[in-house]
Formats: structure tokens, C-alpha cells, sequence
């Protein structure tokens, strides 16, 4: 028999070390107990951190690796940082709280480990079978944190429609990458690549599993019509929860989307653009509208996270190097924007209890200062007001659109920031100019302080500096297009 050689693990190590530092730090726990759950806490951010440093030092090079079935490149490394430095943030985000509420298990950072692994392996996927595995790696630790308030019935419920829906796009998923299999007769996405570069014409049930694929992929990011999980998950799972939820998964199926999409099947453009208008148009329009009649903060989130998703899929669709700059600046300046508003929601306690309503928040200019400053900024931001930095990304998402002459699309992406901009001056408007119902409690916790503190820093003063994002963006960008 002829020896097969080993796979080179080089291109996944910042995987591997983190997969073998989610369950070092699950043994920690297990011997120490419930006791240990802050250490385990702040060993996972350190162990994000680590990987974070990691990726950065030998992940440029483009590599392929598992017998070709693994690449990382700059698009990788930069979506990959994104990622990490989300769920270091959550897992920080969650301390207090979970303190509070009495949830403080030494299972939960581990969870957000594992769910950063299967995220890192979706963005690094080069065949069918790595973009499933690391597909389900996910949502196996996602379905468990949606739910980790297990005394809580919103908790439960959260949890469980995230499994049976997230199940469901599993095996749509899972359905059109058999497809695919069935008829190209290969799962690579480099052997994908080269049937449409010789002139090979698609059959339709190639482009039927390649729907069915993105069905599934859209699930995950909380595009219409796949986001009907989305309002009741984020208010029902606990809120550091639902922060992650908001930015690590979303930066992961984005960047699954484009892996996809732009390598294995540029060839199929004319097909696959349709499908992505359709999610774009669709996620601008219902977030934009439906977050109007929102009261309850975390609900107004969720549609505000669709609707950024259809901002961000404009870039996608564009398919040039412009676009998917445009694309990757906007999941890292929302990374940034989106965390800074759970963490001022985090701060919502009155009289020891967490309060979700818009209307709570009423006079915090007057009362909190500080806090009404800073989730100014944030709603700006998300508005898309210069000078915040939510405005560059949309600017170079509608430029790329109207080079590439989708101009009706670029004009429904700036009137649906238009129509989204009222809910989010509404609470400015609550802040600032309506009397006040009672002050947050204080004092609010160190670590919510300093992710408060940075979030605004960053997302005001990003126009001074926007090299460091607009530069790796550019880079990563470019590293799909090269041939």
C-alpha cells in the first residue's frame, strides 16, 4: 500500500492551539469547580489574545493545508482577528453579569472557545467538507450559550429556536453541498474554480445546491428571509450572549459568504448576484422599517443587525476587490460600534434589575452623562453620521455598487439608511431631551467601563486613523483576487 503523507498542520496551527486551549482550560475547571470561573475566564481572553498574536505572525502567507482542504491567506488572517477579538470582548462583557445573575460557569468561555474555533475553521474552509465541519462546530456551542440561563424561560425558549431553525439550515446546507458533489463531482473549491475557468456551463442542479448553500450560510448571518430567529434569540438569550451572537457568528458567515461565493464560484457571478441582491434588498428593508415600532432595546438590535447585514451585502455583490473592502471594513468597524452599544445596554440596571426598555432610557444626558456620550456616539455611528466611523464603511459599499453600475441597489442602501437613521436618533432623542424616570445603578462594572471607553475612542476618532483597518481590508481584499 502507498503511504500517505501527513497533512500540514502549519496553516491551522492558531486552530489547533486554540482547540487544545479550550479543553486544557475545561479540565481547569473540572478540578477547581465552579470556583474557577473567572480564572477561566480571563485564561480564555488571554488564550484569544495569544491565538490573535499568532494569526498575526504566520498567517499572511497564502498556505494551504489537510490536503488542500484548509487556506489561510490575508483574508483569513484579518476576518480571523475580527473573530477573536469579538468573543474576547463578549466573554469580558459577560463577567459581571453572569455574576449577577447567577449563571458564572466556568462552561461558558470555554463554549465561546469552541464556537471561535468552528468559526475560524468556516472562514478558513477551501472545500464543502471543512465549510460544514466548522459550520456545525459553531452552532453546536452557539444553541448551548443561547440557552445558558437554563432557570430562565426566555433563556430556554431562545435556545430552543435557535436549535430547531440553526438545524434546519444545517441541512439545507448540507443538502446543496451534496448537490454540488453530485454535479461537479468534487467537493475543493479549487476544483470548483478551474471546471468554470476551462468554460464548463453550469448545470442547473449545480446552481440549486449552490442556493441552497447560501440558504444555509444566510441563516447564520440573519439575512431576510432567514432572520425569523433573530428578534426572539437576542431578547430572550442573556445579554452577553446575544452581544457575541451580534458580531462573532455574523463576521464568520459573512466571510463564509465571500470564501464561497468569490473563489470556487466566480464563475457563476450572473447566478449567485441575483441571489445576494435579493438578501440585501430584503435585510435593508425590514431592518430599516421593522426596528421603527421597537420598544424593547434588544429587539431594536436585532433588526438594526439585519439591516447592517444588507449593507454589508452589497459589497458582496459587487464581487470586485473594492467591494469586498468595502465588506470587511464594515464587519470591523461594526465589531467595534455594536459591542459599545451592548455594553451601555449591559449598564441598564435599575434598582439591581436589568431594564431592556427604549423608554428607560430616558434623560440619560442628565443622570449618566458619560454613558449618554458614548452611546451617542455608537447610535451615530450606526446611523452612518460622519465623522463616526459607520460612515466610511457604507460610503465604500455604495461607491463600489455604482462602479459597477448597481446603482438602484446602492440608492435602496441610502434610503434605508435614511429611514434607519430615525430609530436611532429616537434614542438620542430619548437621552438628551426627554425627563428622566430614575437613574442606572452605579457603580457600573470596571470591565464594561474600559470596553465602553475604547468602543467610543475607536469609533469617534477612527478618521484620524483608519490605516490600520482600511489598509488590512485592502490587503485581505486583494488576496481573493489573486490568481
Amino acid at each position: 500500500m502507498p503511504i500517505v503523507p501527513l497533512p500540514d498542520f502549519g496553516p491551522a496551527l492558531p486552530e489547533i492551539v486554540l482547540a487544545i486551549g479550550s479543553l486544557a482550560l475545561l479540565l481547569i475547571g473540572v478540578f477547581l469547580g465552579e470556583r474557577s470561573t473567572r480564572l477561566v475566564s480571563w485564561l480564555s481572553v488571554i488564550t484569544l489574545m495569544a491565538v490573535l498574536a499568532l494569526c498575526g505572525t504566520f498567517g499572511m502567507p497564502h498556505r494551504l493545508g489537510f490536503y488542500g482542504m484548509f487556506v489561510t491567506d490575508a483574508f483569513a488572517v484579518f476576518m480571523k482577528m475580527l473573530i477573536l477579538i469579538g468573543s474576547a470582548i463578549s466573554i469580558i462583557l459577560s463577567l459581571h453579569y453572569n455574576e449577577e445573575r447567577h449563571i458564572d460557569r466556568f462552561e461558558f468561555p470555554v463554549l465561546i472557545l469552541l464556537a471561535s474555533t468552528g468559526m475560524m475553521v468556516m472562514v478558513s474552509a477551501n472545500d464543502l467538507l471543512t465549510l460544514y465541519l466548522g459550520f456545525e462546530l459553531q452552532s453546536l456551542a452557539l444553541y448551548v450559550v443561547a440557552s445558558f440561563d437554563r432557570d430562565n424561560a426566555r433563556s430556554s425558549e431562545a435556545g430552543l429556536k435557535y436549535f430547531v431553525l440553526g438545524a434546519l439550515a444545517s441541512g439545507m446546507l448540507l443538502y446543496g453541498a451534496s448537490l454540488i458533489y453530485g454535479f461537479a463531482g468534487t467537493t475543493s473549491f479549487a476544483g470548483l474554480a478551474s471546471m468554470f475557468e476551462h468554460g464548463v456551463t453550469p448545470s442547473v442542479g449545480l446552481v440549486i445546491g449552490m442556493v441552497f448553500v447560501s440558504v444555509g450560510i444566510a441563516f447564520k448571518c440573519s439575512a431576510v428571509p432567514f432572520h425569523m430567529w433573530t428578534p426572539d434569540v437576542y431578547e430572550g438569550a442573556p445579554t452577553p450572549v446575544t452581544a457575541f451572537f451580534s458580531v462573532a457568528p455574523k463576521i464568520a458567515a459573512i466571510a463564509l459568504f465571500i470564501r464561497f461565493l468569490v473563489e470556487p464560484l466566480g464563475g457563476l457571478l450572473a447566478e449567485w448576484r441575483q441571489v445576494i441582491v435579493f438578501l440585501s434588498v430584503a435585510s435593508m428593508v425590514v431592518g430599516s422599517v421593522a426596528a421603527i415600532a421597537q420598544t424593547n432595546i434588544k429587539r431594536l438590535m436585532a433588526y438594526s443587525s439585519i439591516g447592517h447585514v444588507g449593507y454589508a451585502l452589497i459589497g458582496l455583490a459587487v464581487a470586485t476587490p473594492d467591494g469586498i473592502r468595502g465588506v470587511l471594513v464594515y464587519m470591523a468597524v461594526y465589531l467595534f460600534m455594536n459591542l459599545g452599544t451592548w455594553a451601555v445596554i449591559l449598564c441598564m440596571r435599575q434598582k439591581g434589575r436589568h431594564v431592556e426598555a427604549i423608554a428607560d432610557l430616558s434623560g440619560l444626558g442628565r443622570t449618566h452623562p458619560g454613558l449618554a456620550l458614548a452611546l451617542g456616539i455608537f447610535m451615530f455611528a450606526l446611523a452612518g453620521i460622519p465623522p463616526t466611523a459607520g460612515f466610511f464603511p457604507k460610503l465604500y459599499v455604495f461607491l463600489a455598487a455604482i462602479e459597477a453600475n448597481l446603482v438602484g441597489l446602492a440608492a435602496i442602501g441610502v434610503v434605508a439608511s435614511v429611514v434607519g437613521a430615525f430609530y436611532y436618533l429616537r434614542i438620542v432623542k430619548v437621552m438628551y431631551f426627554d425627563e428622566p424616570v430614575g437613574a442606572f445603578d452605579r457603580p457600573f462594572a470596571t470591565e464594561l467601563r474600559w470596553v465602553l471607553a475604547v468602543a467610543a475612542v475607536i469609533t469617534f476618532f477612527y478618521v484620524l486613523v483608519p490605516g490600520p483597518i482600511a489598509g488590512g481590508a485592502e490587503a485581505a481584499a486583494a488576496s481573493l483576487f489573486v490568481k
